[in-house]
């Protein structure tokens, strides 16, 4: 058996969740003995290289023309007998079945962006990619819930099956030299991702400006990412607030590091509008760290009641959350080992492996089937 990936994710520099998708989903392929090849561009890289995983870069004057044409013709010249998307889209036609996976629908309708014509287009896209393909794979309910409502897909048409936690997440100590490259003093509380509108960082950062002065002054506000283009708003924003000595932007994190500094945080602050599954929670709570986080989108599903939820839209919610957390040892210690159990939860038999169950299942359907069913 031989799985095919859209790897245009795998680039140098790129640290998002659909990344990490890929890298697990590889992983437990190639611990099974599957041959694995991974479609890119002149900028993939798959670093470390896996044993079992050839990188084959294909070229394509445009996005669609990759998609559509150099892409399926690739698959077939390789005899792939199974393609996963880690993306809503796949070839329209292609030699062997398609396993799609819609990690959320943000693209479509974006909050605070009026695109009448632009979200129409979009959604019948996103509909015809799903009905075509053979599975449609959605990383939480909350996920699948929303395929079904906004793409009309039948429920029983999705598989639910959560983002894999690789195993180098776990407590980790944090050594000089990380707190220095990065610009950081114990103790401190960490945000990973990109700095986008549904990240509700703006209320993050008024919510920590409102915290009593004494735990204001003992900690640091750590914004990881390396979103430049929205990073000076938040700054300024910081600015206005008296916060510059008190908030850190270290830039993207390398994934050698990425565990120390969770292990590192006090605590872990997620405070999104919405999220798809929310990985980086799941990250620092396999890491030991106390997590606080909205109560939107999937992140109820992920970090249970091992974490504090609140009202994302709350400030006074999410000030308060984090004065318990930073005030209270015996709340750290609390949420750092329900955290961990947690974590347990989404081993690589029960989120990647399950990937790859459904990709070996898929393998002999025939093309474009389940998609005329549907």
């Amino acid at each position: 058996m031989r799985i095919a990936l859209d790897g245009r994710e795998l680039r140098a520099g790129v640290r998002t969740g659909i990344r990490r998708y890929c890298v697990e989903v590889l992983r437990a392929a190639v611990s099974r003995g599957l041959s694995c090849v991974v479609y890119g561009d002149r900028s993939t890289r798959l670093e470390p290289p896996m044993a079992g995983v050839t990188v084959s870069v294909l070229d394509g004057a445009w996005t669609q023309w990759w998609d559509q044409v150099t892409l399926p013709l690739a698959l077939r010249r390789d005899g792939a007998d199974v393609f996963l998307s880690p993306y809503y889209k796949a070839p329209l036609a292609a030699p062997c079945p398609r396993v799609v996976t819609i990690h959320d629908l943000y693209f479509i309708g974006y909050a605070g962006h009026r695109r009448p014509l632009y979200d129409a287009t979009m959604t019948r896209l996103a509909r015809l990619y799903a009905r075509r393909a053979e599975a449609v794979v959605a990383d939480s309910e909350h996920s699948r819930g929303e395929i079904v409502r906004r793409l009309g897909l039948p429920a029983e048409r999705i598989t639910v099956i959560p983002v894999g936690l690789g195993p180098e997440f776990a407590p980790t100590a944090l050594s000089a030299a990380q707190r220095a490259r990065y610009g950081l003093r114990a103790p401190y509380v960490l945000y990973v991702g990109n700095f986008l509108p549904h990240k509700n960082l703006s209320r993050l950062v008024r919510a920590w400006a409102a915290l009593p002065e004494s735990l204001r002054r003992a900690h640091q506000l750590v914004l990881a990412g390396g979103d430049r283009t929205r990073q000076p708003a938040l700054a300024s924003q910081a600015a206005v607030l008296g916060l510059e000595d008190a908030m850190v932007f270290p830039g993207l994190i390398d994934d050698a590091d990425l565990p120390a500094l969770y292990g590192g945080a006090t605590a872990f602050v997620l405070p999104s509008l919405e999220e798809g599954f929310g990985l980086p929670a799941l990250e620092a709570m396999a890491c030991g760290t106390p997590v606080v986080a909205s109560r939107r989108g999937a992140l109820p599903e992920v970090v249970g009641d091992a974490g504090l939820l609140v009202d994302a839209e709350s400030e006074g919610a999410l000030t308060a959350a984090l004065a318990r957390v930073l005030g209270d040892p015996d709340q750290r210690a609390e949420l750092a080992t329900r955290g961990l159990l947690r974590a347990r939860e989404f081993a690589a038999e029960r989120t990647a492996g399950r990937v790859v169950d459904l990709l070996q299942a898929t393998v002999g359907l025939r093309p474009g089937l389940a998609g005329r069913a549907g």
